[in-house]
Formats: structure tokens, sequence, C-alpha cells
């Protein structure tokens, strides 16, 4: 078997350290960096063959950056985008820009692993109509404009007709 080389690209330094030596006890060789600066140069001299990029990075640093990049490297690297901002506009985003999958946190290894192993799409996957409700349309709505400003808060807080403080609290609160 192969050796398989894993790149963390998160922010948050305990939860990267906890993931890759999650990782490590599988087997993995892991890499971890945590903002899009440098991480170019990580990935050519790492040659990594699977990816953990958190979506949203410190300094408003989007990991969409990050995800278009490394498939530009490595248009075979696993990619799996992890991130507690969920939003159908981002998930659709990153899969456009290289990702093989998008997961919500809480994740844990074994879903991060199933993760990198599902490569193709399931045609028999539950379309049921389920009903979206009003904080869901309004998360979403929010989240294709951050995307569409490409994450600039005080634009996209212009673009919705929000104060940018109101914008920033509602980012911080947890979808459910």
């Amino acid at each position: 078997m192969t050796e398989r080389r894993l790149l963390i690209v998160e922010d948050d330094a305990v939860f990267a350290r906890t993931l890759a030596r999650s990782f490590e006890r599988r087997g993995y060789r892991v890499a971890v960096s945590n903002a899009p600066d440098g991480l170019e140069q990580v990935a050519r001299d790492f040659a990594p063959d699977h990816a953990v990029v958190d979506l949203r990075l410190g300094g408003g640093a989007s990991g969409l950056t990050c995800v278009q990049m490394l498939h530009a490297l490595d248009a075979t690297m696993r990619i799996v985008v992890l991130t507690g901002f969920a939003s159908i506009a981002t998930a659709v985003e990153a899969i456009k820009l290289g990702a093989t999958n998008y997961l919500t946190k809480p994740a844990n290894t074994d879903d991060i692993e199933a993760a990198f192993a599902r490569v193709d799409g399931d045609p028999d996957a539950d379309i049921a109509t389920r009903t979206t409700s009003i904080k869901t349309l309004e998360w979403e709505h929010i989240h294709q404009t951050l995307v569409d400003t490409d994450f600039n808060i005080s634009e996209a807080a212009r673009r919705l007709g929000l104060h940018r403080r109101t914008l920033a609290r509602k980012l911080e609160k947890r979808h459910i």
C-alpha cells in the first residue's frame, strides 16, 4: 500500500493538531498549514494526495481559494472542505473549485475518511421534498452574498441591507 499524505488547512491549532494525530494513527503522513499564505509551497514540497480544508480561515481568508489552488496543483487530490458555516452556495462553489466532498462540523476522522472515499455521486440519493425554514433560507442567502463578495463582510452587509455588526453577529451564531 502506498503512503497516504494528508494536508490539513485549519486555523484552529488545537483542532488541527487533534485531527493530525488521529490521521497519523491511521497511517497517514500529515502536514498542517494554518493560512493560505505559503500554502502553495507547502503543498509542492509535501505533495499530498488528500487535503482537509477549513472553509473559514483566520483573518477573513477563504478556504475556497485554498481548494482552488490545491486542485490546480493536483487535480487528482481528494479535497474535503470542513465547515461550521455550511450553506448550499459554499458547497456548490467548493465542488466547482475542485473539492471532492463538503462536510459540516463537527466531523470526525471516520466521517472525513468516508468523504475521501466517496468520489462518485449517488443517483439513488433521497430527494424527498423537505420544507425549508425561513432561517435556513436567510442563512443560504447570506452565504451566497458572501461568496459573491469574496467573503468581504462590509460589502456583503451593504448588499444585504444590514449593518456590518449585525451581519457579523448572524455569522457567529451556529446554524442548526
